[in-house]
């Protein structure tokens, strides 16, 4: 069994980290153990070469993980123009894997559709590009509730990414079958091979 500890940039990405779903889903297919304590760094500000290092370090210090995994968002806006200069923001010191989510990590929930279907309460539910939203893909999920459920997510990320994953039944492996959501699947992808 690889031990595998995650770094990440954001309360959503914790939520899908710490969820038993994934965490069972990961030591079913791939014998990969996630270690109990995920770092939230709080914020993609966080999420660089200089700062990083000290997360991964600590890290390893206090879990000796096999492998350490980095989980962030893209937020073009704010951070990198493409994943490439977002990697090397990060860095790779330490580090065994860097996920970078397109936009964001809640354009995966759009790629799932039974769990956006769940959630809509429509039978039928399809975001072709959940990547490609025009707004974030928290923007985007406030204009779906409002339009399918009269209601939007709330205005808590932690309390919907935990209400998405356990209720709504969220699952990254959903979201990498979508056929427009590549950061899913390559994320699916490679912790096969850590595996």
């Amino acid at each position: 069994m690889v031990t595998v500890g995650f770094v990440v940039e954001g309360a959503s990405d914790k939520k899908l980290v710490e969820s038993q779903s994934f965490r069972d889903w990961l030591i079913q297919d791939y014998q990969l153990q996630v270690i109990d304590q995920v770092v939230d760094v709080g914020g993609n500000g966080n999420l660089c070469a200089r700062n990083i290092a000290f997360y991964v370090n600590l890290f390893k210090k206090q879990h000796n993980p096999d492998k350490v995994v980095v989980i962030a968002d893209l937020d073009p806006e704010k951070c990198a123009p493409c994943i490439t200069k977002r990697k090397e923001i990060i860095g790779s010191e330490n580090i065994d894997l860097v996920i970078i989510a397109r936009k964001a990590m809640e354009s995966w929930f759009l790629a799932d559709t039974d769990a956006m279907k769940s959630w809509t309460k429509r039978g039928s539910f399809f975001e072709e590009y959940p990547e490609k939203t025009l707004s974030m893909p928290w923007d985007r999920l406030k204009e779906i509730g409002l339009q399918t459920i009269g209601r939007g997510p709330g205005s808590s990320k932690i309390a919907f990414a935990d209400k998405f994953i356990k209720h709504h039944r969220f699952s990254v492996v959903k979201a990498a079958q979508h056929p427009n959501c590549p950061s899913a699947r390559y994320f699916v992808e490679k912790l096969e091979l850590l595996g």
